[in-house]
């Protein structure tokens, strides 16, 4: 997935790239973060993997286990503290995608 979305946002960097709105490019960019940040969180099904997975990756024992146990939906729990310090934008990175704002 990461492939694909990394050869699409190359090309419509190169189309779009050069926008008078940085702020659309920013948005953009913001949403499609938080959506591989659900994508990834939906793959872990179970609140105990999940738990680990969070604690694997630093995040302090008492977030991690409500961030795990919370009754909301992936695309809610993407935008949470929990997620964007198991997941930062670094980890997207490296996996090469790249940004469409240069900050």
């Amino acid at each position: 997935m990461a492939k694909e979305l990394a050869l699409y946002l190359r090309g419509w960097i190169g189309y779009f790239g050069k926008c008078e709105t940085p702020s659309v490019l920013q948005s953009l960019e913001e949403w499609t973060r938080r959506r591989l940040r659900s994508a990834i969180w939906k793959q872990r099904k179970r609140g105990t993997a999940r738990f680990a997975e969070l604690r694997k990756r630093g995040v302090s024992f008492q977030l991690a286990a409500t961030t795990a146990g919370s009754v909301h939906g992936p695309w809610y729990l993407a935008n949470s503290k929990a997620l964007a310090l198991a997941l930062p934008n670094a980890y997207f990175d490296s996996f090469a995608i790249p940004r469409l704002t240069v900050c």
